[in-house]
């Protein structure tokens, strides 16, 4: 399908893109990578009567450690974080990540910011965001705030983000010594969005003890799901096999999948059971290296 007719609107500064946010209120729509949006506007699902292009604004694409963080710029294109080397080194679970969405083509234009600011619950993005305890920069007219991962995601294609704001950068904790991450997806064919996936992020200690625990589920909820009781499980013990597969029941409690042409509810919560046990092993094998 055809969309229907919009303005097409190409502010080359922040400021300029949020007086047009602001003049037109809900008419408008932020154009990032367009993954998402264009293939929603052909459907006619949205039907924004303004897109802003934020493309040509410098400044908002980079990968860089500063301050404690790993910071990605609000238009960062996949491939960008896929191929950045500081990711491929120290972020393990954020390269697992970067790497199944889609195909080479989507990452080639897809931006995180545009990923995480949808709110679909089915985006690789928000788990494992969510597992990292990651923070999102917003900015508005106001100036920028920053908003906690875990209060971010509000409800099914709902974020935090305020009406007249965009969202410039993701901010990720850098990772202690001997820490480790993993992504596993399960997926109806190469470049899907997933049937079910579990982003798990472990510390241990010198003793091989798990001392902070992050994990996380994608697609089997209105919103991405942050398994805390498995967290709060796993914390202070020693990862054996036991241990994996108690949190992996845990997790699997928390998921909270719909039957739908994916699979029944029962299949995604033992995907989400295996899932995690895989993930934790995976993770726990990057965090001895």
């Amino acid at each position: 399908m055809i969309p229907p007719a919009f303005e097409y609107l190409r502010p080359k500064t922040i400021p300029e893109a949020l007086t047009h946010l602001e003049q037109h209120g809900d008419d408008a729509k932020i154009l990032s990578g367009g993954q998402s949006l264009i293939p929603m506007m052909k459907l006619r699902l949205a039907r924004p009567a303004y897109l802003v292009d934020i493309n040509r604004i410098a400044g908002l694409s980079y990968v860089k450690e500063e301050g404690g963080f790993l910071k990605i710029g609000g238009l960062t294109r996949e491939a960008e974080v896929e191929s950045s080397p500081v990711v491929r080194s120290k972020y393990p679970l954020v390269f697992d990540t970067t790497r199944v969405i889609a195909d080479p083509q989507v990452r080639n234009l897809a931006t995180v910011g545009g990923n995480l600011a949808h709110g679909d619950p089915a985006n690789d993005h928000p788990a494992t965001m969510m597992a990292l305890g990651a923070q999102i920069v917003a900015t508005g007219k106001k100036g920028e705030r920053v908003i906690p991962i875990e209060s971010f995601f509000v409800g099914l294609f709902t974020t935090a983000l305020e009406p007249g704001e965009i969202l410039t950068e993701i901010r990720i904790p850098a990772p202690p010594p001997r820490s480790g991450g993993a992504y596993l997806k399960v997926e109806r064919k190469v470049g899907d969005f997933a049937t079910a996936a579990v982003a798990v992020e472990l510390t241990l200690d010198d003793k091989g003890v798990i001392n902070k625990a992050g994990i996380a589920l994608t697609n089997v909820g209105p919103t991405p799901i942050k398994a805390k009781k498995a967290e709060e499980f796993l914390y202070g013990k020693k990862p054996d096999a036991a241990t994996i597969a108690q949190a992996a029941e845990l997790a699997a409690a928390d998921a909270q999948p719909s039957d739908d042409l994916h699979g029944p509810a029962v299949y995604k919560k033992g995907l989400i059971k295996e899932l995690t046990k895989r993930a934790i092993a995976r993770a726990l094998d990057r965090a001895g290296k």
